[in-house]
């Protein structure tokens, strides 16, 4: 595997959760920071036994909405 992509949501307390796709891998983080490395901790125990991906990306899922009137 070449990429692992994690899906990030911002939660309304300011921590991030992170899922990836296509894999059993979720974690979560206080700040971006913590997240960084909460996900590479949650990758490498994942692919203990097995091939790492090459690089990991985080896709931050941003909802904004926004008054018209």
């Amino acid at each position: 595997m070449r990429e692992l992509v994690f899906e990030v949501v911002q939660e309304e307390d300011g921590g991030f959760c992170a899922r990836a796709i296509g894999e059993g891998i979720f974690t979560q983080g206080d700040t971006w920071e913590e997240l960084r490395e909460m996900v590479l901790d949650a990758t490498r125990g994942y692919f203990f036994d097995s091939e790492p991906p090459a690089q990991i990306r985080l896709h931050l899922l941003r909802d904004e909405v926004l008054a018209v009137a």
